[in-house]
């Protein structure tokens, strides 16, 4: 009878493959400007979440409303609360884009007479820094995508 050396479940390519996309992901996240983005991130979804009793539009329910549901959506999806692994989620700024961009046609879009100007300048500057927040994730994200599977972006 033969007997061959067992290999542990450390050695497996698929456990090392695992634990190398973690340890990107990590130091992705664990960035000083990762870091700040998030903090940004969560700090404007919380804004556009209260804006409408801060700026003082809550009488506009529908904007409100939306507000209220984006900016929660926006805050969880940017600040760690399921963008925390970028290579697994790195599509997830891009919703965070959309999400930006809704909010500054929110005023004119949803239902009902909503445009006053301080909503409309409330949502165009939360909208634009929510806009510029995502895309900046996104860029981290794909160059920690690039990084990592040697598909890096290369200039002629």
């Amino acid at each position: 009878m033969t007997t061959s050396p067992r290999s542990s479940m450390e050695t497996h390519p698929d456990i090392v493959a695992m634990r190398t996309r973690h340890e990107v992901a990590e130091r992705a996240t664990s960035t000083p400007m990762a870091q700040a983005i998030e903090a940004m991130a969560l700090l404007t979804g919380v804004y556009l979440a209260a804006s409408p009793w801060i700026v003082g539009f809550n009488n506009l329910s529908t904007l409100a409303v939306n507000n209220l549901i984006v900016g929660i959506a926006f805050a969880l999806l940017m600040s760690g609360g399921f963008g925390r692994a970028y290579e697994r989620t790195h599509s997830m700024p891009w919703a965070a884009c959309v999400m930006g961009a809704w909010t500054i046609i929110a005023p004119w879009a949803v239902a009902g007479d909503v445009s006053t100007t301080k909503s409309i300048v409330n949502n165009v500057i939360v909208g634009i820094v929510g806009l510029l927040l995502a895309m900046t994730a996104s860029a981290i994200a794909r160059e920690n995508h690039s990084s990592r599977t040697g598909h890096g972006m290369s200039t002629p």
